[in-house]
């Protein structure tokens, strides 16, 4: 292979494990045993039938778990232990393709775990708060989303692989941008969290309204959503 198609094949394999892990050895194992690419020979053993179909089942696992709200989070939180190591080898493997030695499978050990744990974060988060809203058509359309988005980027790093690292150029400064607002909408959700239980606030007092249901309902529906229209904090 190309070096500019090993390189895309390496982060692509890492950022699409890092968002479905399953969907990824699917493509990559179709793709191969139907000779549509060859695989780097570390990769090879995702075109064998058992894998591929171990794949197959907890692909369809995931498929429905990932629309769930709820169910989906717990389903990420499992699999921060499994995408980021599984996305970080894949990329090791495709690297033998550079043919420098184990210095490149190293790096990209290296480069696809850190690029795995990225896109997995990005996903985990934002699943976090699609499912502060009350109805599930928007956990559907994310799941099926990212799906799509897994099986077009895999393809564009194989048959276009200039417009794919483009595209990862751009994803990581979407990221760079999208995290630091994830991570104050999770803390407005924690915070939120506590209230309902009748937790303290954030300076260690009692929360206004602990004892009472209907005030302390009130103030969790303040907290997920007046305050991140308005950017204030809460009262």
């Amino acid at each position: 292979m190309e070096t500019v198609e090993t390189i895309a094949l390496m982060m692509g394999v890492a950022w699409a494990s890092g968002i479905n892990l399953y969907a990824t050895i699917l493509v990559l194992g179709w793709m191969g045993s139907t000779g549509q690419m060859v695989l780097p020979p570390e990769l090879e053993i995702l075109a064998d039938p058992t894998v591929m179909f171990a794949a197959g089942v907890m692909y369809a696992v995931e498929f429905f778990a990932d629309k769930v709200p709820g169910v989906d989070t717990g389903w990420d939180t499992i699999h921060t232990f499994i995408r980021i190591p599984a996305g970080a080898m894949m990329a090791a493997g495709a690297a033998q393709g550079l043919d420098i030695g184990p210095a490149a499978e190293l790096a990209a050990l290296l480069l696809g775990g850190g690029l795995a744990a990225t896109s997995h974060a990005t996903k985990a988060g934002t699943r976090v708060l699609i499912n502060t809203s009350p109805e599930p058509v928007s956990n559907w359309t994310a799941s099926i989303t990212e799906d799509l988005a897994v099986i077009g980027g895999l393809w564009a790093a194989l048959n276009h692989p200039w417009w794919f690292l483009a595209g990862l150029v751009l994803f990581i400064a979407l990221v760079v941008w999208l995290l630091p607002k994830i991570w104050r909408a999770l803390k407005r959700i924690a915070r939120a969290v506590r209230r309902w239980f009748g937790g303290a606030d954030d300076t260690g007092q009692a929360a206004p309204g602990a004892t009472d249901p209907a005030q302390r309902r009130r103030d969790v529906l303040k907290e997920l959503y007046h305050d991140a229209d308005s950017g204030s904090k809460p009262s």
